[in-house]
């Protein structure tokens, strides 16, 4: 198919002038020989209509046949891409994954896709933007929903808060470790993971086996076996504990001390909306390590994402939905405004999703082995982060939340509410662990996910199949044994009340309750 010589045949995709963050400065032009690597998403054979499976999960061959790209599609757009001189990477791509990647140069990549792209420095880091729609011909259009990777700005940011840095220092502050929270939330003990598989998203950092040995050897658990997947070039990378890494280790030993036998797949990408989609496709349709659950500590705000990009996210955590595959994903750490500052209220992507499990923060009291209060985390008054949490101005409400009784949003907006489950989350009652050598106690929504990713990994292990996708079959619980129900506290402007609220959901888990009712 030869593409139409006509400019007004080519169709724009939705675009957002980003504002660029504080302290970074535009350099000029990408130079014209830069090399790109651009992820088209394209369309799947057939939409995906999730209501018509009944709860039902997908063999890999049915997605396959029926809900992947059509290799005609993928050879249409290698026409596309031979037109203008780019390249295919087949080894990156997947008809499963709808991925398509061509490689070139920023000359050819602005010619194909009529735009112009910047360089920008900000904290020494060198990055690239693009201040135009992006387009294509029409015929080519048609075929693809998302063009991903001509904007390398950070995407996101790890929701992980440490102790050691509220001010003034927390008074009576406690920490515990993974196995205890567990205990707490009274997380099935007959379990561990056996046969499950954790899928860990990291935007930076790494781990040490060294770490990871030590960590679970000091508490008589057999070290589990984790194994780091490089997604667009990323790696376990790791380098000191002031960054990344804790994240990367918080995931790690949270996970695995609550299913210490299932297998811990790390998958490493760049902080790029385009490295997140990728790896989050990667480890949705990985058929060597199978994660059946995949956490998610990572996100931004809604307003700072592009509208092709969190479609192309939310659509692919719909292939989650379809194959079975369990996606938890914190929820923010800077309340109700998630940290925007501009007045007004907003909630965290991807966790305002409509197919993920949105995982909020509390703050624990406990003596001895029982918790005796649970209270909405919120360290605002000591320039710590609290729990996020809202009403989504991009998702409308799902079909079960309908009964929740939503918040309306602030701007008197209905949709997707924000979380839908909570967990300890304070740094005060934080998470020990050890990053780079070093003992470190951290909280943040960062640890939420990873939580309930451990705890869903033992209910598949026990009701001998995948949970997938846990929304519709827990929102019917509310009030019930399977959750406590967390009624004070407050994270800006949302106030925490009986029965659903914005700022913990439906509530904290308790375990064996939970299990009982699945």
């Amino acid at each position: 198919m030869q593409p139409s010589s006509d400019p007004s045949s080519r169709v724009s995709f939705p675009f957002r002038d980003r504002k660029l963050p504080a302290g970074a400065r535009v350099l000029g032009p990408t130079p014209a020989t830069d090399p790109i690597r651009v992820s088209l998403i394209v369309k799947r054979k057939q939409p995906l209509d999730l209501a018509s499976l009944h709860g039902r999960h997908l063999s890999r061959e049915e997605f396959s046949s029926q809900y992947a790209a059509d290799p005609a599609a993928f050879d249409q757009l290698r026409a596309f891409a031979s037109q203008h001189g780019l390249s295919v990477d087949e080894s990156a791509s997947s008809l499963d994954r709808r991925t398509l990647v061509l490689s070139g140069t920023a000359e050819q990549m602005q010619q194909a896709f009529q735009t112009e792209m910047q360089q920008v420095e900000q904290n020494g880091q060198r990055y690239r933007i693009h201040n135009h729609a992006i387009s294509l011909p029409a015929e080519y259009a048609a075929l693809v929903d998302a063009v991903l990777g001509l904007d390398t700005r950070p995407q996101a940011r790890s929701h992980l808060r440490r102790l050691k840095d509220l001010r003034p220092a927390a008074a009576g502050a406690q920490s515990y470790l993974p196995r205890q929270v567990a205990q707490f939330y009274s997380f099935p003990t007959d379990a561990d993971g056996t046969g499950e598989t954790i899928g860990i998203i990291e935007l930076g950092g790494g781990f040490t086996t060294t770490d990871i040995q030590q960590y679970f050897q000091q508490q008589n658990i057999a070290p589990p076996t984790v194994v780091a997947v490089p997604v667009d070039g990323g790696q376990n990378a790791p380098t000191n504990p002031n960054g990344a890494d804790s994240e990367v280790m918080l995931d790690i030993e949270v996970t695995a001390s609550i299913a210490p036998a299932a297998k811990i797949a790390v998958y490493f990408t760049p902080n790029t909306d385009q490295g997140f989609l990728d790896a989050l496709t990667t480890a949705v349709h990985d058929t060597t390590n199978h994660p059946s659950v995949i956490s998610i500590s990572w996100g931004g705000p809604e307003s700072s994402w592009t509208q092709q990009a969190m479609t192309a996210f939310d659509d692919a955590c719909q292939s989650a939905v379809a194959l079975g595959v369990t996606i938890t994903v914190a929820c923010g750490d800077n309340g109700s405004t998630d940290g925007v500052g501009d007045g007004s209220n907003h909630v965290d992507f991807p966790a305002s999703s409509p197919h993920v499990l949105a995982c909020g923060g509390t703050r624990i009291t406990v003596s001895g082995t029982a918790l005796t209060n649970e209270v909405v985390w919120n360290d605002e008054a000591q320039n710590g982060g609290a729990t996020g949490g809202g009403v989504s101005v991009v998702f409308p409400l799902p079909s079960w939340q309908q009964n929740a009784n939503v918040s309306t949003a602030t701007n008197g907006g209905s949709g997707r509410g924000v979380p839908d489950v909570a967990g300890d989350a304070a740094p005060a009652t934080g998470y020990s662990i050890l990053v780079d050598g070093q003992r470190e106690v951290v909280g943040g929504t960062s640890a939420v996910a990873p939580l309930w990713a451990g705890l869903i990994a033992l209910l598949n292990q026990k009701l001998g199949k995948p949970v997938g996708f846990l929304n519709p079959r827990i929102y019917p619980l509310l009030g019930s044994a399977a959750f406590r129900d967390i009624t004070q506290g407050n994270n800006g402007a949302y106030k925490a009340r009986v029965g659903w609220d914005a700022c913990t959901g439906l509530g904290s888990p308790i375990g064996n309750s939970l299990l009982a009712k699945l």
